[in-house]
């Protein structure tokens, strides 16, 4: 990769001088350097996709450095990273990393699903582990660059899409235990299809609480790599014992599904019914997903109707402590109707037994892995992801 020197520094940083001062350079869009490919690579049919195993042709590059600040963005081929092997991010795990996608839409368009929300995490994410600031509108900008380039890449199938992958690293080149003052931030694309590839089925959980994924005070609440590393071991315990998922536990109180939100439909005495998740305190993740399907739910049906759901049943969506006690209860007065865990990677993911102290609790069978409220939001949100349907500016145009 070529360097270009301003005021005697390399990587592109724009730094400026004034009475002896050096003034770090922000992250800055309008400074994009294309570097393109000349050989580009066979997009491979959709039904060939496994997820996050295939990339783009090109991928988005930036430093940091804490003398000149953030370099020219750099969209250049896909390819490896060099990285000084003191790097924090080897010693200390200091990355932190957003999930997002791109769709394509009935006008042939690619488009975005609440991409600020992303942004907003990826920056909060980034502060919780004391990497470099930078300004999130520049980094979406700068996304939306990256995907229009790569739209061939879309799949032009329901139900497909183009997951993106925005992360940030520490690269301070020393193994003192310190703040990473150095960093790179880069953005990766991979198109894909459905995450689970259960068909019909619906997922088995394993509920354990002798390993937890977060705690109170730790970073659960932020979308950090050291969350996901702990967790694969007991994500192996649970499939040699027949369950495809994990759910997190606290004691006996839900956390998270996997690497998704939990919900639960329970039947009210009223007719009515009740959408329940745990509330956010700092242990779970704040998902794009999860904060949509609240919304959605909450609109049914005096705003919007739900696909499939009659307009004489309301969706009361709580934020509360969830317990297995709780989940125990209700299937044994029959009220727990529906399970399913939210997430980008997987929208929403109908859930079909749980197991907990050697029994399974089991939820109660349907026709597709989704239950009537989980199929009705999953419709709705996917609707929304593909233009098929506007709602609340969720849908952003890549232009």
């Amino acid at each position: 990769m070529s360097h270009v020197h301003v005021n005697g520094v390399a990587n592109g940083s724009a730094v400026s001088q004034t009475n002896g001062n050096v003034h770090r350079a922000p992250l800055d869009a309008s400074r994009l350097r294309l570097n393109l490919t000349d050989t580009r690579k066979t997009v491979p049919p959709p039904e060939e996709l496994v997820f996050g195993k295939t990339y783009t042709d090109h991928m988005l590059v930036v430093y940091h450095d804490p003398v000149t600040g953030w370099s020219d963005p750099e969209i250049k081929p896909y390819g490896p990273l060099c990285i000084d092997p003191a790097s924090s991010v080897f010693q200390y795990g200091t990355s932190c990393f957003e999930g997002m996608k791109a769709y394509l839409g009935p006008d042939g368009k690619a488009r975005l699903f609440r991409p600020e929300q992303n942004m907003a995490r990826l920056k909060r994410s980034a502060e919780r582990l004391a990497l470099p600031a930078f300004e999130e509108g520049e980094v979406l900008k700068l996304i939306k660059k990256l995907v229009t380039l790569e739209a061939r890449w879309i799949p032009a199938l329901k139900g497909h899409s183009l997951y993106i992958r925005p992360t940030i690293i520490g690269t301070r080149p020393s193994i003192g235990v310190h703040a990473s003052d150095h960093s790179i931030l880069f953005v990766i694309m991979s198109p894909t299809g459905p995450y689970f590839r259960t068909g019909a089925k619906a997922v088995s959980l394993l509920a354990i609480n002798d390993s937890v994924r977060s705690w109170p005070g730790g970073t659960g609440g932020n979308k950090v790599a050291t969350n996901y590393s702990p967790t694969f071991k007991p994500q192996e315990h649970a499939e040699k014992l027949g369950y495809q998922q994990v759910l997190w536990l606290l004691g006996e109180k839900i956390t998270e599904v996997g690497a998704m939100n939990f919900f639960v439909v329970v039947q009210r005495e009223d007719g009515d019914l009740d959408l329940i998740t745990p509330s956010l305190d700092g242990t779970i993740l704040p998902g794009i997903t999860r904060q949509s399907v609240l919304a959605l739910a909450a609109a049914h049906p005096s705003r919007s109707v739900l696909p499939g759901l009659p307009e004489t049943v309301r969706l009361h969506a709580h934020e509360r402590e969830l317990t297995m006690t709780d989940l125990k209860a209700w299937s044994a007065e029959g009220r727990l109707l529906e399970a399913f865990g939210t997430g980008t990677a997987a929208i929403i993911a109908g859930i079909g037994r749980i197991g907990f102290e050697g029994k399974d609790t089991v939820l109660p069978e349907h026709e597709s892995s989704l239950g009537p409220v989980a199929k009705a939001l999953f419709e709705r949100v996917t609707d929304i992801q593909e233009g098929r349907v506007e709602w609340e500016n969720w849908g952003i145009v890549c232009e």
